[in-house]
């Protein structure tokens, strides 16, 4: 248990009730009994045991939020990955003289809102398999906008290259002004099958 609340109104703090206010009237003025005074004078005492005894027993703890404190979580920027979203567009053709067994994705990156994002890497899974980018890292996303990037990816080895790509996604370093995060995105059933296709033509003459 991460704590408990909300928390409790101080040393002194009732509710207002006309049946209350009127017993303490008629009880105003009349001198107190002694063990009304030894309960006054021990109560504290009494209820700060039986509170802790009752939070160890839970294995919990009570804390109190400062009003300052939820004003600065409120008032931190977001994660980069919370804002940042990458989309896929589709297939490329590349341009003539390029190495056979090269092909190219475009994909659509925008930021939702906070400060601006700087994409400082980009990269995916796969051992035989190179990847560059367009615009090349790193670049920086305003918020509210989006960027067009190309990815272009060769064949460095087709034994360690995956026949079909189940799952592919590619691996996106983030920072912003409140961290610096490591995130993978899945880009969808059709990059996949666009990926897969890809692969199957660049290592079908191979040699290896």
């Amino acid at each position: 248990m991460s704590g408990i609340g909300p928390v409790e109104p101080g040393e002194g703090t009732r509710t207002w009730d006309p049946a209350d206010a009127a017993a303490s009237a008629s009880t105003r003025g009349r001198p107190r009994s002694r063990p009304l005074r030894f309960y006054d004078a021990h109560r504290r005492a009494v209820l700060a045991v039986l509170t802790a005894a009752a939070l160890l027993a839970g294995g919990g703890y009570l804390y109190a939020t400062r009003p300052h404190d939820r004003r600065a979580a409120s008032l931190a920027p977001p994660f980069p990955s919370q804002v940042v979203n990458i989309s896929y567009v589709g297939p490329l053709t590349v341009p003539p003289g390029t190495h056979p067994q090269t092909f190219a994705f475009e994909v659509l990156l925008s930021v939702e809102s906070g400060p601006p994002v700087t994409t400082t890497h980009l990269t995916q899974p796969y051992a035989g398999l190179s990847l560059t980018s367009a615009p090349g890292t790193p670049f920086r996303t305003e918020a509210g906008s989006a960027r067009k990037i190309v990815i272009t990816m060769q064949v460095t080895a087709c034994g360690t290259v995956p026949e079909n790509a189940g799952l592919p996604f590619l691996d996106v370093t983030l920072r912003n002004k409140r961290a610096i995060q490591d995130h993978s995105f899945i880009l969808g059933p059709r990059y996949a099958q666009d990926l897969s296709h890809a692969l199957q033509v660049a290592c079908s003459n191979d040699s290896e």
